[in-house]
């Protein structure tokens, strides 16, 4: 009599929920909707619609996805030029609702394409940040070869200290390596020098804790690099301030913008240039959809107590889905528990941080 033996393949563990905010944005909640039935039919996402009921519902049924999107009803919304003080007023809105979620072990994760300043400071309210962490950091990725580079701050923080700095860098590290697959993330600082000592007395003094640091701490801190930089791949996250940071991002993006604009004017001034456009379109798509921002998913506000990607206010259905891949990433690899133990790794005696970061209160 023979025996057969069963074997037992392991059962993947179930995909994390994501609470969308169907009404952030500029195109919501019509294109988030979409999005998110994107994200839930091709990539087998679960999701959490939530915001007013009564407008979600009609937008559902008419994709026919009521029972793939279940709607969690919020009865106010965070416009678009709403900032910090009006999030901290406002206890239901929508991004509120998604934090509350994420509190009571509902959701993993929050997608919000709505006012960055009113989603910052809802989420740092309402999910507070991990022990030890000082403020949360907003970090983006930009479109370098091989690899990313991640940029944070980005905004979060317009005025830092050199501590929060050496924590942002930690905090960029986990991301690099958790969201983009880079195991050894190299670290830079921006400041206006690539030689050490270059820079105002906040990049002098963070360079100095990194450098005596790094070690301790698994850190491959590679010194200063200058804003011509960013784009040459030289490092794999660049750490500032979110005022330097934001001012950064934006000259980029501007650049960005300037620069494909005269291109596509170069290449329809004639017949000729027309021509040798068509020979090069599969390479000009490439290099458009590498500098498309809604091919990364937006940006993600790092060192709270849950996951929170802040989509592009412009985005459509394409990048709501990117932002949803993203958060579903980032959820998946517990992010969230890696730098809670790189940050508590970070000293000896890491109360002093945390109590420096209290005084500033």
């Amino acid at each position: 009599m023979t025996s057969t033996t069963v074997v037992r393949r392991p059962v993947p563990p179930p995909q994390p929920v994501i609470a969308v905010d169907a009404m952030g944005g500029d195109h919501a909640p019509r294109e988030i909707v979409s999005g998110a039935v994107q994200a839930v039919r091709e990539h087998g996402l679960r999701l959490l619609l939530v915001g007013r009921g009564p407008e979600l519902a009609p937008l559902v049924a008419a994709e026919g996805a009521s029972r793939e999107l279940p709607i969690v009803h919020a009865e106010e919304t965070l416009a678009m030029h709403e900032g910090a003080l009006a999030a901290w007023r406002r206890a239901r809105s929508s991004v509120a609702v998604a934090c509350k979620l994420i509190r009571q072990g509902e959701a993993a994760a929050l997608v919000s394409a709505g006012s960055t300043g009113g989603v910052v400071a809802t989420s740092t309210v309402r999910l507070r940040t991990l022990p030890g962490v000082l403020r949360p950091a907003l970090a983006l990725v930009l479109p370098t070869r091989p690899k990313p580079t991640i940029l944070l701050d980005a905004g979060a923080n317009a005025d830092a200290k050199p501590e929060m700095l050496m924590q942002f860098a930690h905090l960029g590290a986990a991301y690099a390596r958790i969201g983009h697959g880079i195991a050894e993330p190299r670290v830079g600082i921006l400041t206006i020098g690539s030689e050490p000592g270059k820079g105002n007395r906040l990049a002098r003094k963070a360079a100095e804790l990194l450098s005596a640091h790094a070690e301790e701490a698994r850190l491959d801190f590679r010194g200063n690099i200058e804003g011509h930089d960013l784009l040459a791949g030289l490092v794999d996250v660049v750490v500032t301030d979110g005022f330097t940071g934001n001012v950064a991002l934006k000259s980029v993006e501007g650049a960005v913008r300037f620069a494909f604009g005269e291109i596509r004017e170069a290449l329809t001034s004639s017949p000729m240039a027309k021509a040798g456009a068509l020979l090069q379109r599969k390479a000009l798509r490439e290099l458009g959809e590498r500098l498309d921002s809604e091919s990364y998913g937006g940006a993600v506000l790092l060192g709270l107590n849950g996951t929170v990607v802040i989509a592009h206010g412009d985005s459509h259905a394409r990048g709501v889905t990117g932002a949803c891949l993203l958060a579903r990433d980032l959820a998946a690899g517990r992010i969230t528990d890696q730098i809670r133990r790189g940050v508590a790794g970070l000293s000896r005696t890491p109360t002093w941080l945390h109590r420096l970061g209290q005084s500033e209160d």
